[in-house]
């Protein structure tokens, strides 16, 4: 029995494909409470919008950092926020990292497309 995702608010298919879902436990660097993470979406269904942030590095525990970049997913139906795409998905080379000690940011990671819980209606089809 699969499992289709809509926009909670117009109720649209996104097209969001659960093999290409990270597993609920797995550690992301910006968070995965009240989400889902999918490594692959269907880039017709969505629209993308540029986000640049600067925050004070005290602002919260769990920071995202002091200026990051990220990308607002929108619904392409009713234009609602659905979630961001965050950089720190699994890395995309295969190295030991600086100084051996694990990747670092120097090393480019697969885009991470998270979506909020409460923005995605699950239907069993």
């Amino acid at each position: 029995m699969a499992s289709v995702y809509t926009c909670t608010e117009c109720g649209s298919n996104l097209n969001l494909n659960f093999a290409y879902a990270y597993p609920a436990d797995f550690y992301f660097e910006a968070g995965n409470k009240g989400s889902l993470s999918f490594s692959a979406v269907d880039a017709t269904k969505f629209k993308f919008e540029k986000e640049d942030k600067i925050r004070p590095f005290f602002e919260t525990l769990n920071y995202w950092g002091i200026q990051r970049k990220r990308t607002k997913i929108k619904c392409n139906t009713c234009d609602s926020l659905l979630g961001h795409i965050y950089d720190d998905g699994p890395p995309l080379i295969d190295t030991p990292g600086q100084f051996h000690m694990g990747p670092s940011q120097v090393i480019p990671r697969a885009p991470r497309y998270r979506f909020k819980t409460k923005a995605l209606t699950i239907v069993s089809a």
